[in-house]
């Protein structure tokens, strides 16, 4: 009976040590051990080292993306914007100094903002999930930050998802949401009347972005990154749809921005017209859902 506990509580040992490095090792496969600049347009982030796995989204040439592993021959696994994978050694121009600055969004609540890059330093600051950063650099797996009124520290790096954009894209939806209720026109582009398009080209205008004047141009544009999934949404994101028996051959039928909870707000021409808030998790538009595009 004796030889059969201590049996016992050597598998349970050894299972909650195998449980504890398998955190670990995720933990680590986390944490940019470098960053680098992409050099090629359209950039594929695959899923797995190899021009055969499935892509994930699309990089724009000249965006900063943290390194997260470069053990794959050829390859660099990468983080970009909330996306993880893949991308080809040849496109992508390593920062030797770890010296860069881009801006970076904070992916959970609560983080602490740190005097130096250890979590045995003083905090400084605290802010909250989606809240934007700019990130001056990479100290032993920290980012080197600015946060909005002027707090300079660090923050470790699995809690910043660097990208491209200046601004939060709650801010994007809630400007979205100042025209609920304005009257579909089409070739409408203003508050007095909007198109799908013309709807989404219109408030993103307003934090910064050049979008053109339709569905498909803006799936086509090579603005941001793409993602292929609802699940893989973030608040803000353009969502885009196509009907076979409305896109009159093109790419894309309809546009919107992704507001959360499965759901996204849009310039509909249907019977209740107008800006109006859908739901992506079921209907029409769930079987129309092409991807989104994270700016």
């Amino acid at each position: 009976m004796t030889h059969l506990a201590g049996r016992a509580g050597k598998v349970l040992f050894l299972s909650v040590l195998t449980a504890m490095l398998l955190a670990a090792t995720a933990f680590a496969a986390d944490i940019a051990t470098g960053a680098g600049t992409t050099t090629g347009s359209s950039l594929r982030l695959r899923s797995e080292p190899s021009t055969s796995a499935s892509v994930v989204t699309m990089l724009d040439k000249g965006v900063s993306v943290a390194i997260l592993d470069d053990s794959a021959d050829g390859w660099y696994k990468i983080g970009y914007n909330g996306s993880t994978g893949y991308v080809s050694a040849d496109y992508l121009t390593v920062d030797s100094d770890n010296v860069f600055t881009t801006y970076g969004r904070i992916n959970s609540e609560g983080v602490n903002v740190r005097s130096a890059a250890s979590t045995d330093s003083s905090v400084l600051a605290t802010v909250s999930d989606g809240t934007i950063v700019t990130v001056n650099g990479l100290v032993d797996g920290w980012y080197d930050v600015t946060c909005q009124y002027g707090t300079e520290g660090y923050i470790r790096s699995d809690y910043v998802d660097l990208t491209s954009s200046a601004s939060s894209n709650s801010d994007i939806v809630a400007t979205a949401k100042q025209y609920l209720g304005t009257g579909y026109v089409y070739g409408g582009a203003s508050p007095s009347g909007f198109d799908c398009s013309g709807y989404t080209m219109y408030v993103y205008s307003q934090h910064g972005y050049s979008l053109p004047h339709s569905a498909t141009s803006q799936w086509q544009s090579g603005i941001g990154t793409r993602v292929y999934s609802i699940s893989a949404l973030q608040v803000g994101d353009l969502v885009f749809f196509n009907d076979p028996s409305r896109n009159a051959g093109k790419a894309c039928s309809h546009a919107g921005i992704y507001i959360g909870d499965g759901q996204f707000i849009h310039s509909s021409s249907s019977r209740s017209g107008g800006v109006i808030i859908s739901s992506l998790t079921s209907g029409y538009y769930n079987t129309y859902f092409v991807g989104g595009i994270h700016v």
